[in-house]
């Protein structure tokens, strides 16, 4: 079967109002192969709204980056996934910077993917391992974890409602990414698991490569085979970088 290829940038913390409907509205003019390609953008959550408006009627799909794993509450400061389902279409659970920074368990990480597919959402699912866990030997039993935990309350049924980004946390930001060849052993790896918990249904997923992606090494990251496109970060601020990397998707070579 034939997957979908997907290009998400990340904005993360980054970019005024006034910047962020500016690069939606460059994004959504990216000229891109609209049989075999995906356009996903994640800006800042006080964003969403004036940047749905920008891309409204175009191609791009819109994102949140969190949300809560309850559906309403006495939640200070933080947005439900049926708020962010009024106007998004995906959500993203389990970055690593949730992770590490704020301390995300692997059980909160599986009730926010609940969350986000009772909204009616898509999620995005990040997994990898850090630095130490790949230095001693771990990195396969992190993902596998983090996978199985994130995915014990998703049937079947709705895993076509699933995209699995491997962000290896030592590559993200640091302008060092895994080289091709170990960025598709993992993905090949999380496929298996996938296929495991989902049988065809898990292996059919797309899987996506985060960390530090650039127009430089795109093309070669996404030529690998179970590789089918990528979580962008920084290189998805700037529009003629994103634009790049969504061409290189577009051209990736899998025969």
């Amino acid at each position: 079967m034939s997957r979908a290829k997907i290009v998400a940038g990340n904005w993360k913390m980054n970019l005024d109002r006034e910047s962020s409907v500016a690069l939606a509205r460059s994004v959504q003019n990216i000229d891109r192969d609209q049989e075999s390609s995906e356009v996903l953008i994640f800006p800042a959550t006080i964003w969403l709204a004036p940047v749905s408006a920008a891309i409204e009627g175009s191609f791009v799909r819109l994102g949140g980056q969190n949300c809560h794993s309850e559906p309403k509450g006495a939640f200070t400061g933080e947005v439900s996934a049926a708020m962010l389902a009024e106007i998004c279409t995906d959500a993203m659970a389990g970055h690593s910077e949730r992770r590490h920074v704020f301390g995300e368990s692997d059980d909160l990480v599986s009730a926010k993917v609940r969350a986000i597919l009772d909204a009616g959402m898509r999620v995005v699912l990040c997994v990898g391992e850090t630095l130490a866990e790949r230095e001693a030997g771990d990195a396969e039993a992190v993902v596998e974890r983090q996978l199985r935990s994130a995915l014990t309350m998703v049937p079947g049924s709705e895993i076509n409602n699933v995209v699995i980004a491997y962000e290896p946390v030592w590559a993200i930001g640091t302008g060092v990414a895994a080289t091709p060849a170990d960025a598709q052993t993992m993905c090949q790896f999380v496929r298996q698991v996938l296929r495991d918990q989902h049988d065809e249904q898990g292996e059919d997923r797309p899987v996506l490569y985060g960390g530090s992606v650039t127009p430089d090494n795109a093309r070669e990251l996404f030529n690998q085979a179970d590789i089918d496109g990528g979580l962008i970060g920084g290189a998805s601020l700037d529009v003629q970088s994103f634009r790049a990397i969504v061409d290189a998707s577009d051209r990736a070579d899998k025969t």
